[in-house]
């Protein structure tokens, strides 16, 4: 799950031209391209929540899955985050520790460790769909006003769908469960810190990428080295090495922040999270046939108010000028909610 500072991007309307030397194939279009990366990176935005539940039941443990997803970006990046190490050094350091701190290791180990306690439905649902209501909180703390309109009507669709989720744990009370969703509730709420975050920075998705990994791997190393966070990666199976090796650290900690930046480019960011609103229908149909969890009637209900939430929270006021060309100083007062993906 990586959000890319791309909002406020439009899509462009180039045609396409088939390629020289093949007059009887044609490139697909700009937006087939952005549907096509969109899907993509809904299913790996799926496939974290899928492994956020999954992780209890392999041979990795909490740091050794942290290792991979924060670990193989930098090795993949390296060459290209060298060549912008003076513009990640030169982060504030307010905007850096948003963004290392809401999608770095503390959210890392906040959404495996209330995967354990819940289910992916819940991961994929909490996690992603009340990051709407956090940015918008800390958005009005911000003084840049109040939802309104729609946006009003689609945090509440939020907040009623996680209460669907959880109400039946509440009579007769199980902790283990409500510690599960309370915990998801801080990472997304980390998570929303993040989205704010990378409205303060001038990187692009690479460079993000670098300074979110770059210290987040170092916390987790120093951790494990020292002893305070077991590993067990020298006796994990390879199977369960190569599983999260490609989902959280080729697939979330690279593919999806790129795949979706792109999506944004060429779909616009409004279409881009409405589609991936739908991330939480995702998992909860994945969920069945790799964890073998059968939708409750509490998951019926909560995901779909949830995603209904998310696309409402991320629509835009026609009215308002893009946040992205209004100087600070003449931004109106009640700006729409950053848009977030459905999945951090």
């Amino acid at each position: 799950m990586v959000a890319t500072n791309t909002t406020g991007a439009a899509a462009p309307h180039d045609t396409a031209v088939p390629p020289a030397g093949h007059p009887g194939r044609r490139r697909p279009s700009p937006q087939a391209q952005g549907m096509a990366a969109l899907l993509v990176t809904v299913a790996i935005w799926a496939a974290f929540a899928l492994s956020a539940r999954g992780l209890s039941a392999s041979t990795l443990l909490p740091a050794d899955a942290a290792l991979l997803r924060f670990g193989v970006p930098l090795v993949v990046l390296l060459p290209a985050l060298w060549r912008r190490r003076r513009r990640i050094a030169a982060v504030k350091p307010g905007a850096a520790v948003k963004i290392i701190c809401g999608a770095g290791v503390p959210f890392f180990l906040a959404a495996m460790h209330g995967g354990a306690l819940t289910s992916a439905a819940f991961v994929g649902s909490i996690v992603p769909g009340m990051v709407p209501l956090f940015v918008a909180a800390l958005m009005t703390a911000r003084g840049h006003g109040l939802p309104r309109g729609t946006q009003v009507a689609g945090l509440a669709l939020i907040a009623a769908g996680v209460a669907a989720l959880v109400w039946r744990y509440v009579v007769p009370v199980d902790a283990g469960v409500l510690e599960g969703a309370g915990t998801l509730l801080v990472a997304s709420g980390l998570w929303a810190l993040y989205t704010v975050g990378l409205r303060d920075v001038d990187l692009d998705p690479v460079g993000s990428i670098g300074l979110l990994c770059l210290p987040s791997f170092a916390v987790i190393g120093l951790l494990v080295l020292t002893g305070v966070l077991p590993t067990g990666l020298a006796s994990a199976s390879g199977g369960d090495i190569a599983l999260f090796l490609v989902v959280q650290g080729l697939g979330v900690g690279l593919c999806a922040g790129l795949l979706y930046a792109f999506a944004i480019r060429r779909l616009g960011a409004e279409r881009s999270s409405v589609v991936g609103s739908l991330s939480p229908v995702a998992v909860v149909l994945l969920a069945v046939p790799v964890l073998g969890e059968a939708p409750t009637p509490a998951v019926l209900i909560g995901v779909p108010l949830i995603t209904a939430g998310v696309v409402l929270a991320n629509r835009r006021r026609r009215a308002a000028p893009p946040a992205a060309t209004a100087p600070s100083s003449v931004r109106p007062a009640a700006r729409p909610l950053p848009e977030v993906p459905a999945d951090a």
